[in-house]
C-alpha cells in the first residue's frame, strides 16, 4: 500500500512539472514564444528540452525568475500569459520588434524588479495595472511609440529607482503622484508630447539625480519647488515652453553638473549663474528664444 501511494505521488508530481518548472510556467513561456514568432528568433528554443536549457530563461528552485531575450528578433506581441510567470524578477526584451503594449496581466508579477522593453515598437498606452508592480526598481520603455498619458498609478511604484520613458508619444501632464516615488534617482521623459506644468510634488523626490524633459511641451514658469532637489546633477529642460525668470533658489543646486535650459522663453538680466554652481560642467543658456544670454535668478515663486 505504501509503495502504491509513493507511485501515485510520483505520477502527480510528474504531471505538475516538466523537469523542475511547473506546467503553468512552461505554457506561459510557450505562449511568449508563439506570440513573438519564436521560430524566427536569432536564438530559438527547443521546446522538447527542459526549460532550464532555453536561451535567456533563468530558473531557480524550479521557478522562472528571469527572462532575457534582448536583441533576439522577437516580433509580435507580449501575451497575457506572461502574468503566469509570477516569480519573475527580471524581464529584458530590449531591442526587438515587439508591438502592441504591456498586457494588464503584468500586475501579477509582484516580485518583478526590472521591466525593460525598450527599443521596440510598442504603441498602446501604459496600463493602469502597472502600478501593482510594488517591487519594481527599473522601468525602461524608451525608444518606442507609446501613446496616451502616464497613469497616476505610477505613484504606487514606491521602490522605483529609474523611470525611462523618453522617445515615445506620451501626452498629458506628469501626474502629481510622481511625488510618491521617493526612491527615484532618474526621470527621463525627453522627446514626448507631454504638456502642462511640472507638479509641485516633484520636490518630494529628494534623492533625484537626473531630470530630463528635453523637447516636450511643458509650460509655465519653472516652479520654485524644483530647487529643493539638492542632489540633482542633471537638469535638462531645453526645447519646451517655459517662460519667465528662474527662481532665486536655483543657486541651491550646487551638485548640478549639467544644466540645459535652451530654447525656452526665459527672460531677465544677465547673471553669472554658473559661477554660483561650482560643479557645473555643461550648460546652454544661449538660444534664439531666451531673451538673455544667461538666464536670470529671481526671487519670485510660481508655486
Amino acid at each position: 500500500m505504501k509503495t502504491a501511494k509513493l507511485t501515485l505521488l510520483f505520477c502527480f508530481v510528474t504531471l505538475l512539472s516538466f523537469g523542475n518548472v511547473s506546467i503553468l510556467e512552461k505554457d506561459a513561456l510557450k505562449a511568449i514564444y508563439n506570440s513573438t514568432n519564436g521560430a524566427q528568433w536569432r536564438t530559438t528554443w527547443d521546446l522538447n528540452k527542459p526549460v532550464e536549457e532555453w536561451h535567456g530563461v533563468t530558473v531557480k528552485g524550479g521557478k522562472v525568475i528571469g527572462l532575457n531575450l534582448e536583441f533576439n528578433n522577437l516580433r509580435g506581441t507580449i501575451p497575457q500569459e506572461i502574468g503566469d510567470l509570477v516569480h519573475l524578477k527580471h524581464i529584458n526584451l530590449f531591442r526587438n520588434k515587439i508591438s502592441g503594449g504591456i498586457p494588464s496581466s503584468i500586475q501579477n508579477l509582484k516580485s518583478l524588479e526590472t521591466l525593460n522593453v525598450a527599443f521596440n515598437m510598442l504603441t498602446n498606452p501604459l496600463p493602469e495595472e502597472i502600478g501593482e508592480l510594488k517591487s519594481l526598481k527599473y522601468l525602461k520603455l524608451f525608444m518606442n511609440t507609446i501613446q496616451g498619458e502616464i497613469p497616476s498609478t505610477i505613484g504606487q511604484l514606491t521602490n522605483l529607482n529609474t523611470l525611462e520613458l523618453y522617445n515615445n508619444q506620451l501626452t498629458g501632464e506628469l501626474p502629481s503622484s510622481i511625488g510618491e516615488l521617493t526612491k527615484l534617482k532618474e526621470i527621463l521623459l525627453s522627446s514626448n508630447q507631454m504638456s502642462g506644468k511640472l507638479p509641485k510634488t516633484i520636490s518630494n523626490v529628494k534623492g533625484l539625480k537626473i531630470l530630463s524633459l528635453f523637447e516636450n511641451n511643458f509650460f509655465g514658469t519653472l516652479p520654485n519647488s524644483i530647487c529643493s532637489l539638492t542632489d540633482l546633477e542633471e537638469l535638462v529642460i531645453s526645447n519646451n515652453a517655459f517662460y519667465g525668470k528662474l527662481p532665486n533658489q536655483m543657486a541651491n543646486l550646487t551638485n548640478l553638473k549639467v544644466l540645459l535650459i535652451g530654447n525656452n522663453d526665459f527672460k531677465g538680466e544677465l547673471v553669472e549663474l554658473h559661477a554660483k554652481l561650482p560643479n557645473l560642467k555643461q550648460f546652454d543658456f544661449v538660444d534664439i528664444n531666451n531673451q538673455s544670454s544667461i538666464a536670470t535668478l529671481d526671487s519670485e515663486d510660481d508655486d
